[in-house]
């Protein structure tokens, strides 16, 4: 059944404005884009960036080097003129997350068609030092997806081919530039869905999915694309092709090299085709969106759905009440499916299964069973595919109503499902009246979305939410990074999530894959283990 969704890309056009007005030069969060002044020492400008006032400044990597006439002419050879992009318009987009935080001043965007032109132009990066951003989408939330300097920044979107679909195994083979949605829709056609579902699958593309582990609303259900993935192939940064486009479920013949492509955020290579396994479309969807009274009603919630629907739960999304006002406070056309009362949590079940009178009789026991027992206050059962596309809208179309409200500090973090509502209580009693504390997200996960929303970007405030809630979340052994990777905002936080020892082990792998560190540099690894060689 069709959920009706807000795009990303629709979503980057309603609040363009909104966003430009809000992040100038002046806000704290905005100085990515400025040099750092110069100063005592005589810093050049063009070789440090600021990202926010508790950030590390980030240094250039003074072995790389700059961008010149002979290499556009060498582009142009491989690629012809038209996918070699200097002008300033589409450079300045490509620059630029969609959030407005982070921007970078590359002069050069690439649009390979194929593998062999990736590889063309990672060979001959690698022998220039000249370092490179891959991009897709570029709906990250990290800054894993622009620049920070001069990047050559190599955009996947050219190579969107489906390569093959095998129906009776439900495996998909495409190249990495599909857009998600595109690929929904054609396994639509094909009687199958797509594992991962997004708020941005009109805009991300699925090697970016892979190379950031994207978990979305179904995880709960098919589990994370490390499972999903049964091959890949991948571009090392000296140009040389691994290809491990297997499409076999069982293959135990060494190291199973595509995990370390999946979620490593493009450091170690440029994902350029994936095969993945598709389940088949199941004819029963149903959906209830439901009140409780606390969090430990949500927990428990969660608890009897995993038991009493079993097989045939395939989403818990909850958001609590600051998160519903914003909802039906920001966007048009927005209506409370519970108006009788306010209520503190709010909870999104849905179940797909194969047999729709089993299927409903099933939800319905449960529901009513949840009712008797005081785990939900109130309750309804979507009874038509509009009043279910209209549930969707309300947990789907937070992250746009929080854009709206103004500027956010967005987290994603992942943490023990009885522990994760604590934080946000305890970043309300640290903020005060000084800002409007958010949680929503996958209960069934445990990945909790913190959003902190403000009338303005403010040193203060970021101050008494870093690192404290980086703190807070190694204390209780959560993540720091859920879904949405690491990129350029917590390459330096990656210690609250692991050992010293882990994280040495991680720089080892990328020495010896990109010795020279081209590919994307100062992302998901901290700054004090990429040595300049």
């Amino acid at each position: 059944m069709d959920k009706y969704k807000v795009t990303h890309r629709l979503l980057k056009q309603s609040i363009k404005s909104l966003v430009n007005r809000q992040l100038t030069s002046n806000n704290p969060i905005y100085r990515s884009i400025s040099a750092l002044p110069l100063g005592s020492g005589g810093r050049n400008p063009q070789l440090y960036r600021s990202f926010g006032s508790l950030a590390t400044k980030v240094e250039r990597n003074p072995s790389f080097s700059s961008l010149n006439s002979d290499d556009v002419s060498y582009f142009k050879g491989v690629l012809g003129e038209n996918n070699v992009v200097q002008d300033e318009d589409r450079l300045e987009t490509a620059n630029i997350d969609w959030m407005h935080k982070y921007k970078g001043s590359s002069k050069l965007l690439l649009l390979p068609r194929n593998t062999e032109e990736v590889s063309k132009i990672l060979e001959y990066c690698n022998s220039r030092r000249l370092a490179v951003v891959p991009q897709g989408g570029n709906t990250g939330l990290v800054g894993g997806s622009v620049p920070v300097f001069d990047e050559v920044i190599i955009n996947a979107g050219s190579m969107n081919k489906i390569i093959a679909f095998d129906k009776v195994s439900g495996i998909l083979v495409c190249e990495a530039g599909c857009i998600l949605e595109n690929l929904i829709s054609y396994l639509d056609n094909q009687g199958f869905i797509m594992p991962l579902d997004l708020g941005a699958k009109g805009s991300c593309q699925i090697g970016g999915n892979v190379s950031t582990n994207a978990g979305g609303l179904r995880l709960v259900r098919y589990g994370s694309l490390h499972g999903n993935v049964l091959g890949l192939e991948a571009v090392l940064a000296n140009g040389d092709v691994l290809d491990m486009l297997g499409t076999l479920r069982k293959d135990n013949t060494g190291y199973d090299l595509k995990h370390l492509f999946i979620g490593s955020e493009g450091s170690l290579g440029i994902v350029t085709k994936v095969s993945i396994l598709t389940p088949p479309k199941l004819s029963s969807v149903n959906i209830a969106f439901l009140a409780c009274e606390d969090y430990l009603s949500c927990q428990k919630l969660l608890s009897e759905a995993k038991r009493k629907l079993g097989e045939i739960l395939s989403a818990f999304e909850f958001l609590d009440s600051h998160a519903m006002d914003l909802v039906l406070n920001h966007l048009e056309g927005v209506r409370n499916p519970l108006p009788s009362a306010v209520h503190n949590f709010y909870v999104l079940i849905e179940t797909t299964g194969s047999d729709e009178s089993y299927d409903k009789e099933k939800l319905e026991a449960f529901l009513l069973h949840s009712m008797e027992s005081g785990l939900i206050s109130d309750g309804v059962l979507a009874q038509d595919i509009n009043q279910a596309s209209s549930f969707w809208r309300i947990r789907e179309g937070v992250p746009e109503a929080l854009m709206r409200a103004g500027p956010v500090y967005k987290y994603d973090l992942s943490i023990p499902v009885e522990k994760m509502y604590s934080l946000v209580e305890e970043m309300r009693l640290r903020l005060g009246q000084s800002a409007n504390v958010v949680g929503y997200g996958h209960l069934g996960d445990g990945n909790l979305h913190l959003n902190v929303s403000a009338p303005r970007y403010d040193d203060k405030i970021l101050a008494q939410i870093e690192p404290y809630v980086y703190e807070w979340t190694s204390k209780h052994r959560g993540s720091i990074s859920a879904e949405h990777g690491l990129g350029l905002m917590k390459a330096n936080e990656i210690f609250y999530s692991k050992s010293h020892e882990t994280v040495q082990l991680m720089a080892s792998i990328k020495k010896l894959l990109d010795p020279h560190g081209i590919l994307n540099p100062y992302k998901v690894l901290p700054h004090s283990l990429c040595s300049y060689s």
